[in-house]
């Protein structure tokens, strides 16, 4: 019985010492593992919401994003949209679209500038407005262009970061604005038999604007494009839809899909900080209304 008890405590005593090595060597490897481990990113400004393992900044107005502590991968993804244009009888364009993973940011802080839309024609013979563009850091995304009226020197649509939709003049359809700054052209304006106008669609981020016919039905706004940075599927950046003079005949254009107005009597403004044009007027007496706002987006991994 004695040899018996005697083997149990050396068993015992050898699990003991056993388990004592283990726990040393675990610890040891815990601490090293611990402090050359990865560093995440710590930074402030906007609304912040969390996807997952990701912060998501979105700046719906001008302000400062600060990073405060840089982590061991310096990168973020960004989402920039500038200003949407103001309508005439073309519809606006939409706010230039930038997008990219992967950008170096600094432990500094970073001024956020938000493109506001541009205004609407105030009258059938007097110009609305381009887009502001949006700001981060190197990135600037320009505004979306105005749409055209119905007078000969104002009939065409601006440049912007998407082209602004032609207006019209008696014997000549109105030319689309040209995309400058990641975007599309927006599509040419027309007229019916007697010079009555007709808009063509603003430009999106994803689509050109469609141009009107000379049967007094207005072109549809560019296609918007969808981003997944916020942690859902969002389409930004839809061009205004075109309209067609109330003497006549005819049909509105759609906004495009991701913030564009929708052509109407009146207009319809932008949508705001999705960077969307402006819906077109066809009344002589009315004015345009204004494009959407931009907006910038910031996504990187905290956790």
């Amino acid at each position: 019985m004695a040899n018996q008890v005697e083997k149990v405590n050396t068993i015992a005593i050898a699990s003991i010492e056993k388990v004592n090595t283990l726990t040393d060597a675990n610890i040891e490897k815990i601490n090293t593992l611990e402090f050359t481990g990865r560093v995440f990113m710590v930074a402030t400004g906007g609304t912040v919401t969390e996807d997952g393992d990701y912060k998501v900044h979105t700046f719906n107005s001008s302000a400062t994003f600060q990073v405060t502590t840089l982590g061991t991968t310096a990168t973020i993804t960004y989402l920039v949209i500038g200003g949407g244009g103001g309508a005439g009888y073309g519809g606006g364009g939409a706010g230039g679209y930038r997008t990219a993973a992967d950008f170096t940011v600094a432990e500094t802080s970073y001024s956020i500038t938000i493109g506001g839309g541009g205004a609407g024609a105030p009258a059938y013979n007097s110009l609305g407005a381009q887009g502001s563009s949006s700001v981060f850091s190197s990135i600037t995304s320009t505004g979306g262009g105005y749409g055209g009226v119905y007078t000969t020197s104002r009939r065409d649509g601006g440049d912007g970061g998407s082209g602004g939709g032609g207006g019209e003049d008696a014997s000549v359809g109105g030319t689309g604005g040209t995309s400058t700054s990641y975007g599309n052209d927006g599509g040419d304006g027309n007229y019916v038999s007697g010079g009555y106008a007709v808009g063509g669609g603003g430009g999106g981020a994803g689509a050109v604007g469609q141009a009107a016919d000379g049967s007094g039905n207005a072109g549809d706004g560019g296609a918007g494009t969808a981003s997944s940075i916020s942690g859902s599927s969002v389409t930004r950046s839809g061009g205004g839809g075109g309209a067609y003079d109330l003497r006549i005949t005819g049909t509105f254009g759609s906004g495009g899909s991701g913030g564009g107005g929708t052509g109407s009597s009146t207009g319809e403004v932008g949508t705001p900080n999705t960077g969307g044009g402006a819906g077109a007027f066809g009344d002589v007496y009315g004015s345009g209304d204004a494009g959407g706002s931009g907006v910038v987006i910031i996504r990187y991994q905290f956790q």
